[in-house]
C-alpha cells in the first residue's frame, strides 16, 4: 500500500488537477485549503509534510508557492490508485457471502430428489456434475448468518427448472456456487428450493462428492461456507 497518508490524498489530487505532474503550478495555501475543504493552516501543513516526504518540490514566491509533484510522489499516488481500482473491480465482479452453521440430519428427501433425471440432467448441464446423492443440511445458529440467508434471493443464481414426470410436478431450484471449509470443496452449491420443508435458518448444499466424507465432518460439527456471487 502507498505510504501517502490519508489526509494528504485530497491535496495530491488537487495538485494533479492543477497540472503539477508536469510542471510547477502556482497556488496559495488559502486557495488550496478552500479546494480541499480544510483551513489555510491545514493546507500549509499538508504541503510541508509532502515536501518533507519527498512527494513534492515546493518553492515560495511571495505569498504564493510554486509546487510540482516529484516522480516519487506520482509513483505513490499511482500505486494507491491501482490498489483502489483493483479492489473496486474485484468487488464489482465477485462477492463472497459467508455462512457458518452446524451440520444436522435432514429428512432423507435429498437423495431421492437428486436421483430424479429431470434434476440430474440439469445439474450436469449447468453445474458440470451430477450431485452426490443427498444434500448436506446446515443449521444457521447465529442471527448474522440467518439474515444473510434471507437476503440470498437478491443475488444472481443458476436456475434449475421445475418439471413434470406425468405423475407429479417438481419445483424449481436456484443454485449458488460455494466453497466449503476454506476451499476443501470449491464447487459445492447452495440450493434454494421452490418447495421445501425448511425455513430460512437452514442451508441445503450439494456437491459432486460426499461433503461429510471429503471434509471429515459429522452431524453436530460446525462448517464454514463461502458463497460466490458473480455481480452483474
Amino acid at each position: 500500500m502507498s505510504e501517502i497518508k490519508v489526509q494528504h490524498i485530497l491535496t495530491m489530487t488537487e495538485l494533479l488537477l492543477l497540472g503539477a505532474k508536469y510542471s510547477f503550478v502556482e497556488l496559495t495555501t488559502s486557495d488550496l485549503g478552500k479546494n480541499i475543504m480544510k483551513s489555510q493552516q491545514a493546507a500549509s501543513k499538508h504541503l510541508q509534510d509532502l515536501d518533507a516526504a519527498g512527494y513534492i518540490d515546493r518553492v515560495r514566491r511571495g505569498q504564493k508557492f510554486r509546487v510540482k509533484i516529484t516522480d516519487k510522489g506520482y509513483s505513490a499516488i499511482e500505486k494507491l490508485f491501482l490498489n483502489l481500482k483493483n479492489a473496486i473491480e474485484t468487488t464489482s465482479t465477485q462477492t463472497m457471502v459467508s455462512f457458518e452453521g452446524r451440520v444436522v440430519s435432514g429428512m432423507g428427501e435429498g437423495a431421492y430428489y437428486m436421483s430424479l433425471e429431470g434434476y440430474r440432467r440439469q445439474f450436469y448441464e449447468k453445474l458440470g456434475y451430477e450431485p452426490y446423492p443427498g444434500t448436506l443440511n446446515v443449521k444457521l445458529v447465529d442471527k448474522i448468518f440467518r439474515d444473510a440467508r434471507r437476503e440470498i434471493g437478491k443475488y444472481p443464481s443458476i436456475f434449475i427448472n421445475g418439471f413434470s414426470d406425468k405423475k407429479r410436478t417438481y419445483g424449481w431450484a436456484k443454485c449458488y456456487i460455494a466453497h466449503i471449509n476454506d476451499g476443501v470443496i470449491r464447487n459445492a452449491a447452495i440450493l434454494v428450493l421452490e418447495r421445501t420443508h425448511y425455513d430460512e435458518s437452514m442451508l441445503e448444499i450439494v456437491a459432486p462428492v460426499s461433503i461429510k466424507d471429503t471434509v471429515g465432518i459429522h452431524n453436530g460439527d460446525n462448517i464454514r461456507i463461502k458463497m460466490l456471487v458473480q455481480n452483474l
